[in-house]
């Protein structure tokens, strides 16, 4: 059963638990394509940058998954939207993932967005491009060893796409 989980926009207060989000996904090069010893500072300007509306979700108080909203692409194509979520691992497989994707797919199409993609899903996150699928989203395009993984070597990506 999904937590009880209230997601409201991000405040500066909420930085250091967002950190604590971030920090394990980043650190295990998993998942984003991101410097695996990338700087808090780093980390939270990637987050929190231009043009990104930041959330997180909160379960009896205490911040355990964070999304940012923003444009895929500027100009015409800036009526697609593009997500970018984090679980805190303490918190994963109980559904805080889903209730984010859920909650960013309504607020998309309340900001006017139209469509929303995800540009660089890595294949072997199984969980993610499982959830995706469920809510809809339908693979569009494939690059074939885009993503080196640290554990696994080169592995595909995925392009996701789905309507609003």
């Amino acid at each position: 059963m999904a937590p009880q989980l209230l997601i409201r926009l991000a405040t500066a207060a909420d930085r250091p638990a967002i950190w604590g989000i971030l920090e394990p996904t980043i650190r295990a090069g998993e998942t984003y394509a991101l410097e695996r010893d990338m700087p808090e500072d780093e980390a939270i300007a990637y987050w929190t940058g231009p043009g990104r509306a930041v959330f997180v979700a909160e379960e009896d108080g205490r911040i355990v998954g964070t999304y940012y909203l923003t444009t895929n692409q500027r100009g015409g194509g800036a009526h697609v939207a593009n997500c970018g979520y984090m679980t805190d691992p303490a918190a994963r497989g109980r559904g805080v993932a889903r209730a984010m994707a859920e909650h960013s797919l309504e607020e998309a199409r309340r900001r006017g967005f139209l469509a929303m993609q995800y540009n660089f899903v890595v294949a072997s996150n199984e969980s993610a491009v499982h959830l995706w699928q469920s809510l809809g989203f339908a693979v569009v395009g494939r690059l074939p060893g885009a993503f080196q993984h640290p554990h696994l070597g080169y592995v595909d990506t995925r392009v996701m796409f789905r309507r609003l």
